[in-house]
C-alpha cells in the first residue's frame, strides 16, 4: 500500500488542526496510575498504537504480552512487571526483537529483579518473574535511551529503600527524564536531583489523582514543517498546546523560530493553543544539538533540505536504535529527493548543499517508522509530488495524520 501526496493549489489561508494527545505523557500516566492502584480517570489519553498496547497489557488478565513495535511499552512494562507478583513474558515485532534492552535488564537484575532472555541475549522477548525489590543505589549509562531511566524512576517509590540513581557520562533526552519526575510529583512522589547526574527517589506510595494529558508537541512539529514549506500567509491554529509544557519537544517552537516560523500563544472560541505562521526567510545554515529532542530530527532535516538550508546536527546517538536506524533512513530517503546527507561522526548528520538528480516521483520507504512517513509527506509542498510507502505506520502515534493533512495536500490516494 502507498499514498501519493501532492501540493494543494487551492490551499486555505488558515487551518485548524486537532492534534493527538501526547503519547509520552499518556504512557507514563498509565504506568504511574497503575502503580497507584487508582480507579480514577486519565482524561485525553492518546489514541494510538503505542498507548493502546500498553493500556491493553495493564488491564489484561493474561501473562503474555505482544507489544508490537511499541518501544515505550517494552521498556516501561519490563520494569513494571518486575515488581508485580507473577511470571510474565513480553515480546514484540521483528524490529523490536532487534532493539537492545540489555542496559535496563542488567540494572533491574542488580536491584533483584528476575528477568531472562527467551531468545537472543540482550534483546526481547523477555521472561519476567515479579518480585519485591530492595532498592538502594544503582548506576546506569546516561547516554542510552531515557526510557530506561524513566522506567526505573517510575517503579522506584515501590522499592523498600527507594532508589538513588547515578547517571554515568553525558545525559541525553533529559527533558523526558524531567517529564517523568514531574508526573511522579503530580501523583504525590517528589524526587530530588542531588547533583546534575544523581537522582534520589524516596520510598512512598503514589496518590490516586485524576489526570489530564496535554496534546502532543511532537505531532505539532509536522505542522511547523508544513507552515515553513508553504507560501507566506498560511496561519495554522493548534489547540491545547501550552507555554508551560512537560514535553521536551515543545522546543520545536524555538527551532522553527530559527527557520522563520513564528509561534503565538492565543485563545480562540474558548480554546487555548498556538498560532504558527511564517514570519521570516529561512537561514542559509542551521546547527542544533538534538540530544534533548531526538524525535524532532527527521522533521527538521526534511524541512531544511526543502528550504535549501544547509545544516549540521548533533546529539543523534539514540536514532540508530529507534523504530529503524533513523540516520541511515534519512540518508537513503533524502537522496531520493536529490539531497546528499553525510554522517561525519557518530551522533551527527550534515547537509553541505550537495545535490543529486531527483526521481520524478520519489517513493519514500517508511521502514515501519511513523515519523518517516509524517516528516517526508510535507516535502510535496516544495517538490510537487511524493509517494509514501506503507502510510498506515502513522497509527503508531498520529492515526488521523492523513485526514488532517488533506487541508494542505490535494490528493492522498492509495
Amino acid at each position: 500500500m502507498s499514498f501519493v501526496v501532492k501540493k494543494n493549489e487551492s490551499l486555505a489561508s488558515s487551518v485548524q488542526v486537532q492534534l493527538p494527545a501526547s503519547k509520552s505523557i499518556s504512557n507514563r500516566a498509565l504506568i504511574i496510575n497503575a502503580l497507584s492502584r487508582s480507579d480514577k480517570t486519565i482524561r485525553n489519553l492518546a489514541k494510538c498504537d503505542d498507548t493502546d498496547v500498553l493500556l491493553k497489557a495493564l488491564s489484561s488478565k493474561e501473562s503474555s504480552f505482544d507489544i508490537g513495535a511499541a518501544g515505550t511499552a517494552m521498556r516501561f512494562l519490563t520494569a513494571y512487571l518486575s515488581m508485580h507478583e507473577g511470571v510474565w513474558s513480553i515480546t514484540g515485532s521483528e524490529r523490536m526483537k532487534q532493539r537492545p534492552i540489555q542496559v535496563l535488564v542488567e540494572v533491574l537484575r542488580e536491584l533483584g529483579a528476575k528477568v531472562e532472555y527467551i531468545e537472543k541475549e540482550g534483546f526481547p522477548p523477555l521472561r519476567v518473574e515479579g518480585t519485591l525489590m530492595q532498592g538502594g543505589e544503582i548506576e546506569i549509562e546516561g547516554n542510552v535511551s531515557s526510557q530506561y531511566i524513566s522506567a526505573l524512576l517510575m517503579i522506584a517509590p515501590m522499592m523498600q529503600e527507594g532508589l538513588t540513581l547515578r547517571l554515568r557520562g553525558s545525559v541525553i533526552s533529559r527533558p523526558y527524564i524531567e517529564m517523568t519526575l514531574q508526573m511522579m510529583k503530580d501523583f504525590g512522589v517528589s524526587s530530588e536531583w542531588l547533583s546534575d547526574t544523581i537522582i534520589r527517589v524516596p520510598h512512598k506510595d503514589y496518590l490516586p489523582v485524576e489526570y489530564v494529558v496535554e496534546n502532543d508537541w511532537s505531532a505539532a512539529s509536522y505542522w511547523y514543517e508544513i507552515v515553513a514549506l508553504s507560501a507566506p500567509g498560511l496561519i495554522c491554529f493548534l489547540p491545547h498546546l501550552y507555554q508551560e509544557s512537560l514535553q521536551g519537544d515543545s522546543k520545536v517552537k524555538e527551532i522553527y523560530r530559527s527557520l522563520g516560523v513564528q509561534t503565538t500563544f492565543v485563545e480562540e472560541n474558548g480554546q487555548k493553543g498556538i498560532k504558527i505562521q511564517r514570519s521570516d526567510v529561512a537561514p542559509s545554515h542551521f546547527e542544533y544539538d538534538f540530544s534533548g529532542q531526538p524525535d524532532l530530527t527527521q522533521t527538521v532535516v526534511v524541512t531544511c533540505c526543502c528550504l535549501g538550508t544547509t545544516f549540521h546536527f548533533t546529539g543523534l546517538q539514540t536514532l540508530k536504535i529507534k523504530e529503524t536506524d533513523r540516520i541511515a533512513a534519512l540518508i537513503n530517503e533524502c537522496e531520493k529527493l536529490g539531497f546528499i546527507l553525510e554522517e561525519e561522526e557518530e551522533g551527527s548528520l550534515s547537509w553541505k548543499g550537495k545535490r543529486t538528480e531527483r526521481a520524478k516521483l520519489p517513493k519514500i520507504a517508511t521502514y515501519n517508522d511513523h515519523r518517516m512517513a509524517m516528516a517526508f509527506a510535507p516535502a510535496c509542498l516544495v517538490l510537487d509530488a511524493l509517494e509514501i510507502e506503507h502510510p498506515e505506520v502513522v497509527s503508531k502515534s498520529y492515526p488521523d495524520y492523513w485526514k488532517a493533512v488533506e487541508q494542505v495536500v490535494s490528493s492522498v490516494r492509495s
